[in-house]
């Protein structure tokens, strides 16, 4: 049978099986010419909401170097499949493994055959289940669902045939409610409608790691941009909102494209889902209802998912050798977003913090390792090494061939899997520089390195100083080749003396020669280094608790009942995950444990008056009636706070008197890890009061004259941010 005759019969067994409703015809499309050229799908689809069921149609299209051999397949367990297609013959293997109920089937062709059509249906609805994570998260996953509230399939749901690990194109057909919407990866085609069906139609030529449909009742919001239709789709007729975003959107998509080159697809759409999510698709992202409506979601969520449209979706991962798709895309959304309002040194300090938090020896693992977030230790190594690691690329080549590095690895790698040795690659063709061995340490050494100043003197040097000291490195195991930048505040000058250090083995020299007067030094001011921060030069955290490896709760005995069952239900919630936790009441402990984190929760706790001594050095007040915090005082009759102080392993206090809080704070709470000081109103409760402590004292900050003048901060010269630096005009 050649080819044409058929996609002849395929169309018509399509009308068969689907109730006679394949009306449209799929357009018969050559795979595009990438060096491993994609299977090609195109999927005829029904979505029955109030069933559950999904009836599918799905003419496949074997890429040449398949043929000649047997081809195994995937697909869910729970749908019937079967072809008609003369020449091919399908067979049940096996039973597989999986999140949902897996068939393995074999599909084998006649000689010359390279197109075979499927025709599946059954029901996929898996409930929402919540998974703990570490750091006392939970999120809510499911692997495939279709019910009243929505739909949701990716490529683990099998909801279509998977031949492995292989890149697909496909054009795909949707009919659904007619008040229901759909959307997937690249362009839409068009779509349909009658009293009680809508149908969509969508084309992702460019070849995809799996294929998405996401649907429910929407209402679109589309605007046109120079480089991609903006989409929104809200489940309610939020106007005001849909213009915000698509406003912004625009916005992105125009600094983006210029800056790392055109946008890989036709749109992009902000999606909301039916459950709390900030997943981020090709040409699409999906975010949950409360999500989608928090005010800065536009300055944070949303450029980091359009900048994962480059990173990881228009480039794809080689998963073997490490996950780097999410630490870049930190680094030019989050990262900048911060750098451009002058905050990038205190974003890369939040980054090491929640680093020395979470990341414990035992706990930390190369970046090769890294696949994807999976808590608070796998987002601190895997998001903000990475992060890192790019920051201090850039800081070695410049910005301007740093952006050039960039640009040249998309170019040369879009809709390709890719890995660091194909960034490393690219960045050592731009800049002509070797970087094997800054790579190999960063992306193969599990730990940071951590640094110490020893034998630090000043001495006069003609009309001018000379300082001489010993930079070392104090983390166990091998030296890390460093650049250590240094800077040094000057008597009478506007800004800081600066200077880079370069560090080979686990100590080194410093000899500097300064014009006038040295005040004060310090190494890393900026925090440009991926290192193990000094507890010093971190503020108490509640991160310090959430990622404490050993921990005690310490309960109020004299509470009431209901508070007492209260503070248990949050101890429980938070412990799930903890494998050394103690939980004890306050009449139980002559005094605080020092080999471990230590919770104190209640007014009424014996031990808060030992936390109040500790605040006094940050001008707290806490009474037995309120505290004066941030030039605030939180009642404690109206109002939950937490305080956390500088102790040992980690030491925080929460006082709530409103049990109907508590379960909101148990869940609150672990989002807030970099916090020092929070207060709550009402029930839900809501955040009003937030803020971090002055960090007081840091061993990489030196003062080198014994005056008041020693006391003066170091004042760095502004540094522009990545798109300051650059022509980004198009």
């Amino acid at each position: 049978m050649d080819g044409g005759s058929h996609h002849s019969d395929w169309k018509a067994r399509c009308v068969s099986s689907l109730t006679r409703r394949c009306l449209l015809l799929f357009s018969t499309l050559t795979p595009a010419a990438y060096a491993d050229a994609p299977l090609h799908h195109e999927l005829r689809v029904t979505l029955e909401p109030t069933s559950g069921r999904i009836v599918a149609c799905d003419r496949i299209t074997v890429p040449p170097d398949w043929l000649g051999r047997p081809l195994r397949f995937a697909l869910h367990g729970d749908l019937r499949v079967h072809t008609e297609d003369i020449g091919a013959t399908l067979a049940p293997k096996a039973d597989l493994p999986a999140s949902v109920p897996l068939r393995q089937y074999e599909l084998s062709l006649a000689r010359g055959q390279s197109v075979v059509t499927l025709h599946y249906a059954g029901r996929i609805s898996h409930p929402l289940t919540t998974h703990p994570q570490d750091g006392g998260r939970a999120q809510q996953t499911t692997p495939g669902l279709i019910g009243p509230q929505g739909a949701y399939l990716d490529g683990d749901s099998h909801w279509y045939a998977r031949f492995g690990n292989e890149l697909v194109d496909f054009t795909l057909e949707v009919e659904m409610p007619s008040n229901w919407r759909s959307i997937s990866q690249g362009q839409h085609r068009g779509h349909g409608a009658s009293s009680d069906k809508h149908i969509d139609r969508w084309q992702a030529r460019q070849p995809q790691e799996e294929i998405y449909l996401v649907a429910g009742h929407y209402r679109e919001f589309h605007q046109r941009t120079p480089w991609a239709d903006a989409w929104v789709l809200l489940h309610k007729d939020e106007r005001e909102l849909a213009r915000r975003y698509l406003r912004a959107t625009g916005g992105y998509l125009d600094l983006y494209s210029r800056l790392l080159g055109p946008y890989p697809y036709s749109k992009f759409a902000l999606v909301e889902n039916f459950w709390e999510t900030g997943y981020g698709m090709p040409s699409f992202t999906l975010l949950g209802p409360r999500v989608i409506r928090l005010p800065f979601i536009i300055d944070s969520s949303l450029p980091h998912e359009i900048v994962h449209n480059w990173w990881g979706n228009g480039v794809y991962l080689d998963r073997a050798g490490g996950n780097w798709a999410e630490g870049l895309t930190s680094y030019l959304a989050d990262h900048l977003i911060q750098e451009q309002q002058g905050l990038g040194a205190e974003y890369r300090r939040s980054v090491m913090q929640k680093y020395a938090d979470y990341v414990a020896s035992e706990r930390d693992f190369p970046l090769t390792e890294f696949k994807g977030r999976r808590g608070e230790v796998s987002q601190a190594v895997g998001y903000g090494k990475t992060l890192m690691l790019f920051h201090m690329l850039r800081l070695r080549l410049g910005d301007e061939v740093f952006i050039r590095g960039l640009r040249h690895f998309y170019r040369e790698n879009r809709f390709r899997r890719t890995g660091f040795k194909d960034i490393r690659a690219a960045f050592e063709t731009v800049s002509d520089v070797g970087l094997d061995a800054m790579f190999s340490q960063w992306i193969e050494r599990t730990g940071a390195p951590a640094l110490a100043i020893d034998d630090l003197r000043t001495e006069r040097d003609g009309k001018g100083y000379r300082v001489h000291g010993v930079l070392r490195q104090v983390q166990p195991g091998d030296a890390y080749h460093l650049r250590l930048p240094v800077a040094v505040q000057l008597k009478d000058t506007d800004s800081a003396f600066q200077t880079t250090v370069e560090m080979h083995g686990k100590q080194v020299p410093l000899d500097l020669r300064l014009p006038a007067t040295p005040l004060r030094l310090q190494v890393d001011p900026e925090f440009d280094l991926f290192r193990r921060l000094d507890p010093a030069e971190l503020p108490p955290s509640l991160g310090q608790l959430f990622g404490a490896a050993r921990l005690m709760i310490v309960l109020p005995a004299a509470a009431t009942r209901p508070l007492r069952e209260g503070y248990q239900r949050i101890a429980r919630a938070w412990t799930s995950n903890t494998q050394d936790v103690q939980l004890r009441w306050d009449n139980e402990l002559k005094e605080l444990p020092s080999d471990r984190a230590v919770w104190l929760f209640g007014w009424e706790n014996r031990f808060r008056r030992q936390m109040a001594g500790l605040l006094a050095e940050q001008g707290v007040e806490l009474t037995d009636l309120d505290a004066r915090v941030d030039d605030q005082t939180i009642q404690r009759k109206t109002h939950s706070l937490v305080l956390t102080g500088r102790h040992n392993n980690g030491l925080a206090w929460l006082g709530s008197d409103n049990p109907a809080a508590h379960p909101g704070l148990a869940r609150k709470l672990p989002h807030y890890g970099k916090y020092s000081y929070l207060a709550f109103s009402g029930d839900a409760p809501e955040n009003f009061v937030k803020g971090q402590w002055t960090v007081t004292s840091s061993p990489l900050i030196v003062d080198l004259m014994p005056s008041s003048d020693s006391k003066t901060p170091i004042k760095l010269a502004p540094r522009p941010a990545l798109t300051d630096t650059v022509d980004t005009r198009r």
